[in-house]
């Protein structure tokens, strides 16, 4: 009897454990997934091998392959390297353009005083951005996002020659204060937006 009181108590334990992480795998569309729960009831299916780093609530971080800046001095929204995207709340949207000013639609999201390296070459510095496309964009049933797509350059330091390109794609839902981030064009984030819901 104390066995199978003990058995039970740890199957509940580890039933408690897997709720209490940013949701439990399941099966959709035959590839393993995760819920992740955001702020104002905002909720995400993600591939169960990205990894979320929620240890700032306004900084979330979506890490959807390889991050070579995890654990270092360099990680943060200014690294190099880190394929992933961003889920941002108030206190981010606070200080989102340059010289830290509130962030607004009308230019990307840049929280920084200087020149900042190349999402995607860490030898390489951020360049002149264009708007390449805007509009609405589908985030759940009932909710519209600013979208915008910034076509940016990374540049060498010294000569200023273009060496890479990237693309800064946002969502922004100015009620619900969230803003998404993505430097690395993942194919999946626009469906898993379109395809979340809310509570």
């Amino acid at each position: 009897m104390r066995k199978t009181i003990s058995a039970a108590a740890a199957g509940l334990a580890v039933l408690a454990a897997s709720l209490a992480v940013p949701g439990a795998a399941s099966a959709s569309d035959g590839a393993a997934t995760k819920t992740l729960h955001l702020r104002k009831g905002l909720t995400l299916k993600i591939p169960s091998s990205w990894r979320v780093d929620a240890d700032r609530a306004d900084w979330l971080r979506v890490i959807t392959g390889s991050c070579p800046t995890e654990g270092t001095d360099t990680y943060g929204f200014r690294d190099s390297g880190c394929h992933s995207f961003w889920i941002l709340g108030p206190k981010a949207i606070e200080v989102g353009h340059e010289l830290f000013r509130a962030y607004t639609p009308d230019g990307p999201f840049y929280p920084a005083t200087d020149v900042g390296p190349c999402p995607v070459e860490k030898k390489l510095y951020l360049g002149r951005t264009t708007l390449a496309e805007r509009g609405l964009r589908q985030v759940g049933p009932g909710h519209k996002a600013d979208y915008r797509d910034w076509a940016g350059t990374c540049r060498t330091l010294t000569s200023g020659t273009v060496k890479a390109r990237f693309n800064q794609r946002e969502w922004y839902l100015p009620t619900s204060r969230i803003l998404v981030v993505d430097q690395w064009d993942h194919p999946q984030l626009a469906a898993i937006l379109k395809k979340a819901t809310w509570s």
